[in-house]
């Protein structure tokens, strides 16, 4: 098949279109008169926590509602059955249960980033652990967009995949470099609409091909059937998709740039009605893939094979729409790719800017330096999603494995800091390795990890017993049972607190000391300050 040129032409032109929306958004970075009490580094990271409701929840809906979404959404439907689509209505209740649980609360504190509140409470080192599964969350979920969007440019444009992820990558970058947040929302106003409209114009064109039967007479094909052999498997990935899609940057960034604590869980509740609408077109075109006779169209390709399975929405697009309707499907696909990969990239670098250079390596790093660092991070945190797009293979795999590390690693660690106060350090430690034992032994295919450890019903080389659940709920209970145990231990001198060589007992009975943020006055107030414990 040759290059499709009016294809790129038009995919060139949405692209110019989302560059130059974000440029614009990027103004406003530097010509709004920011808060009181906002220095430009938040004004940057959070957009200057003055997103009202209307752009906050597309801006919260369209970095969930990404290429990975979209593809991994047709690709389960039409490769396991709707039963096991679970992401789009799983990370629906994630965004709801997190508006209920934790936005509020995060919100009033006034904290910069979801990792503050461990910085503040363990210190900044042990804090900054929870940097690491937060990172891989953020490159695997970019990963899995960026490889969504490449799968789709090269069934439709005949371009390769390496190709259309690295002009994504670096047309995302470039306006979130210069923008920050506010190019970032702005640009997901205008992404949204484009998703919505593009994939909905396509399903009817793609109904009507001759190929394709109906839907509810071939429902058997795509529905899926239940096994009860796999309901420890469906149950753990239920639980990490729900839980597991809470402790995210990219949803806490969104919380925090509200301008209010009660915004913030509008926001929430918005995004997952807007997640559950957004997954209908994409569940339809899956089932359009299973009720199509492929043998009939002029796809000569194997779609039994899972690298074939992945391509099942460029595929609908290409074979059973006109090719102007395949054009506007596919500014919707990189649309939903763009919104969501620069959310993420711009979450990662505001960590390790915000949480790890400044407050681990540089405590003294002026402003100027701080988004300096950010902007290297924006870089190199690109670079890494793109080059994992380019070698993992399943979208819907690496899609999962976004929230499987989070769930296991961070929902128990946020839950505990942020609702038992007798969490410490060395509950929080202990924790951390339980889950990492318990979750990587029980191996990672994606990632080459081999199954250490069998649990029950291991069977033919997998893992049927819910082992993510069973390393989430370790890793909480150990950490409450430690930090009791640990507490208790010192306030009664059994073990003299100059072995507290973790200054946990000794940080929370000496209080809180404040570290005025970023180029604050002197005369803030301490609900205009992040309080960040010292020690550690």
């Amino acid at each position: 098949m040759a290059v499709n040129i009016p294809g790129i032409i038009s995919i060139a032109v949405f692209y110019l279109l989302i560059l130059v929306v974000g440029l614009v958004a990027a103004r406003k970075t530097r010509v709004s008169k920011q808060p009181a009490g906002v220095t430009q580094t938040e004004n940057i990271m959070l957009a200057g926590r003055n997103i009202g409701w209307p752009v906050g929840i597309c801006t919260m809906t369209a970095t969930w509602v990404g290429g990975g979404y979209i593809n991994g959404t047709a690709e389960a439907v039409y490769g396991l059955g709707l039963v096991w689509a679970q992401a789009p209505w799983g990370y629906a209740l994630s965004l709801a249960i997190g508006g209920m649980l934790f936005a509020r609360i995060m919100r009033s504190k006034g904290y910069v980033t979801m990792i503050d509140p461990f910085q503040e409470k363990f210190g900044s080192r042990i804090g900054g652990l929870m940097y690491i599964p937060a990172l891989c969350g953020e490159i695997f979920w970019s990963a899995a967009i960026l490889g969504a969007l490449g799968s789709c440019l090269r069934v439709i444009l005949d371009i390769s995949d390496v190709l259309s992820i690295v002009i994504s990558t670096c047309i995302a970058i470039g306006y979130t470099l210069v923008g920050g947040l506010y190019s970032v929302a702005y640009t997901d106003v205008v992404q949204l609409v484009c998703i919505f409209v593009g994939l909905w114009v396509c399903i009817p064109f793609a109904f009507v091909n001759e190929n394709v039967g109906s839907i509810t007479v071939n429902s058997d094909s795509w529905v899926g059937n239940w096994d009860n052999t796999y309901v420890g498997q469906w149950v753990d990935f239920a639980l990490l998709l729900i839980f597991g899609g809470i402790p995210w940057q990219v949803y806490f960034q969104r919380v925090l740039s509200s301008r209010s604590a009660t915004y913030s869980e509008v926001l929430s509740y918005g995004a997952a009605f807007g997640c559950v609408v957004m997954a209908i077109p994409a569940v339809l075109i899956g089932a359009i893939g299973a009720s199509t006779a492929w043998e009939d169209t002029a796809y000569t390709g194997d779609l039994t094979k899972d690298d074939q399975k992945k391509l099942i929405l460029p595929l609908v697009l290409q074979y059973l729409t006109p090719p102007a309707v395949q054009f506007i499907g596919l500014g919707a696909v990189s649309a939903a790719v763009m919104s969501s990969a620069d959310s993420s990239v711009l979450s990662a670098s505001t960590m390790f800017a915000y949480n790890i250079y400044k407050q681990v390596f540089r405590p003294k790093a002026s402003e100027f330096e701080t988004l300096v660092v950010m902007r290297i991070a924006i870089l190199a945190v690109g670079a890494v999603a793109a080059t994992m797009a380019i070698l993992v293979d399943s979208i819907y795999a690496l899609w999962f494995l976004c929230s499987d590390f989070v769930y296991c690693i961070l929902f128990p660690q946020l839950l505990c800091v942020v609702y038992f106060d007798v969490t410490n350090s060395y509950g929080s430690l202990l924790g951390y390795l339980i889950a990492v034992i318990l979750r990587f032994g029980g191996g990672e295919p994606t990632l080459g990890i081999p199954d250490l450890i069998k649990y029950p019903a291991y069977t033919n080389g997998e893992q049927l017993f819910p082992f993510r659940t069973l390393a989430m709920l370790s890793s909480l209970a150990t950490i409450l049972l430690v930090s009791l145990v640990t507490k208790r231990l010192f306030d009664s001198s059994i073990i003299p607190i100059k072995y507290d060589f973790l200054n946990a007992i000794r940080r929370k009975e000496g209080g809180e000391k404040y570290i005025v943020k970023l180029n604050s006055p002197p005369e803030a107030s301490p609900s205009d300050r992040l309080a960040v414990s010292t020690g550690v």
